[in-house]
Formats: structure tokens, C-alpha cells, sequence
């Protein structure tokens, strides 16, 4: 049946993957879906490894001692539009396997928000990221509650950029998705991993930074401490946001 152009769903087309309500207008976008001309500012500070382990899930190890915060201006998403995003990082294992754990995000975007949360796993939440030229400064900042949580700055391109990536693997992220059931028992408690695509670098830079970390309960990045600011990046990019896979089920009965 359709009307109001669109298509009444089957029992088939719930069951199926990527199905999202209102099924009118969908809020969660499908897979792939593309963001172009993305703006990243991308800060490393030294950390606390304790501080590190205790915000991981098990199993996963930490990596390092080394976190960071990608402050990103989206300019042209399917599906979401403009909007601006901040996603703090650390290098995480899972056995031989690399990447980066997301404790801490931070979107302008509600779908943004619902995707994250409902596909990911990720443990996103409503904010104001920006990014912003002043002057010679590139100054990136990360508002929640009414409090600049992050506040980072780094010189306006002073040095093309080599490897944007020198301590941690961050294009593979590994997130902790957590789903009950309407009654309240689990139904979903996985570990997953996502890996961008299709990624074109446009420009790239690389300088000194600074990043400030002040407190807020419901955004407790100040648990990862500035012991020493490292190294920033600015760069322009394309890229894909594509299926991931599951790593770990912590519901799966051992055999």
C-alpha cells in the first residue's frame, strides 16, 4: 500500500537490516552513507594509563598512554546535513586486534546522536563541537551544559602534515553497544568495530597544540588528565562511514 509517497512496510521489510522508525521518515540513515569536505581538528595529549584502563570495557587493554580529540566541522552529510562532532579516543586491543576506544562523544545532530547509539554503540550525547579561525589561531572547542569542556588551539597551518595517525590507529574504532529489552533483561552487550572508507585527505597540517579539559559530570573527559599536550592536526577529508562487525558478544554462551 502507498500513499503520501511513500510505501507501507511488510512484515519482511521490518525483519530487514536497516529498517529504522518512524518508517514514514526515517530517523537512522543506511549503510554507506558519504561526508564530504569534513574539517578535522585532531589533538594528542599524554595521559594516565590507569585512567585509560579504567574507562575500557573487558576485555579490551589499553594501548599506550596517549588520547585525543578529533573536533570536526561535517559541511555536506548524507542524510544529516552540516553539523559538528567531537569524538574522544585512546589506542585499545582486543588480542591482536588495534584500534581506538571511544569513551566520550559529543554531536550537534540529534540523527547523528541515534545513530551513533543504536548502530555503534558509540556513547554519544547533545553538544556544541566547533571549529574556528582566529586570526593565526585554529581554535577548537567542545561545549556541553553550558561549559567549554574542550578547549584546543593549535597555529593555522604552519607545517603540511605526514602521518595524521603517530600513536594510535584511529580510523578503526571500537565502541561498546549495550541494548535492553523492554522488560528490562539485556538484549544486546557486544563489543564492535567500525573502520571509515573511501578516505581522500585533501590538506593536512601539523603543529604544537594546547588542549584544556574542564570538568562536567555528564562529559567526564577531565578523567583522562593533560599530563603533556603532544601534537595537533588540521585536515580536510572525504570519507565513507560503512558496516562494521561484531568482536566480541558477551551474551554469546561459551562452548
Amino acid at each position: 500500500m502507498k500513499r503520501y509517497g511513500v510505501t507501507r512496510p511488510t512484515e519482511d521489510d521490518i525483519r530487514k537490516g536497516g529498517f529504522s522508525t518512524p518508517w514514514d521518515a526515517p530517523m537512522i540513515p543506511p549503510f554507506p552513507f558519504r561526508f564530504r569536505n569534513a574539517e578535522v581538528m585532531t589533538l594528542y595529549w599524554r595521559t594516565d594509563p590507569e585512567a585509560m584502563q579504567f574507562l575500557l570495557p573487558p576485555p579490551l587493554q589499553a594501548q599506550g598512554d596517549v588520547a585525543c580529540v578529533h573536533i570536526y566541522r561535517m559541511n555536506d552529510t548524507d542524510w544529516l546535513g552540516p553539523y559538528s562532532e567531537a569524538n574522544v579516543m585512546f589506542g585499545a586491543s582486543l588480542g591482536d586486534r588495534q584500534g581506538a576506544y571511544s569513551p566520550y562523544l559529543v554531536l550537534s545532530s540529534d540523527i547523528g546522536v541515534a545513530h551513533g547509539r543504536e548502530i555503534h554503540g558509540q556513547p554519544k550525547k547533545l553538544g556544541a563541537p566547533s571549529l574556528e579561525f582566529r586570526g593565526d589561531l585554529m581554535v577548537g572547542r567542545v561545549e556541553r551544559n553550558g561549559i567549554d569542556v574542550i578547549t584546543g588551539t593549535m597555529a593555522y597551518k604552519q607545517k603540511p602534515a605526514g602521518n595524521l595517525k603517530p600513536f594510535f590507529d584511529f580510523a578503526t574504532n571500537l565502541n561498546l553497544k549495550s541494548v535492553d529489552h523492554i522488560d528490562g533483561t539485556p538484549a544486546i552487550r557486544q563489543l564492535t568495530s567500525r573502520r571509515l572508507a573511501n578516505v581522500v585527505v585533501h590538506e593536512a597540517w601539523e603543529g604544537p597544540c594546547t588542549v584544556e579539559l574542564r570538568p562536567n559530570a555528564q562529559l567526564p573527559v577531565f578523567r583522562l588528565p593533560v599530563l603533556e599536550p603532544l601534537v595537533g592536526f588540521y585536515w580536510r577529508a572525504d570519507f565513507t562511514l560503512v558496516p562494521g562487525e561484531i568482536i566480541h558478544d558477551y551474551l554469546e554462551q561459551p562452548t
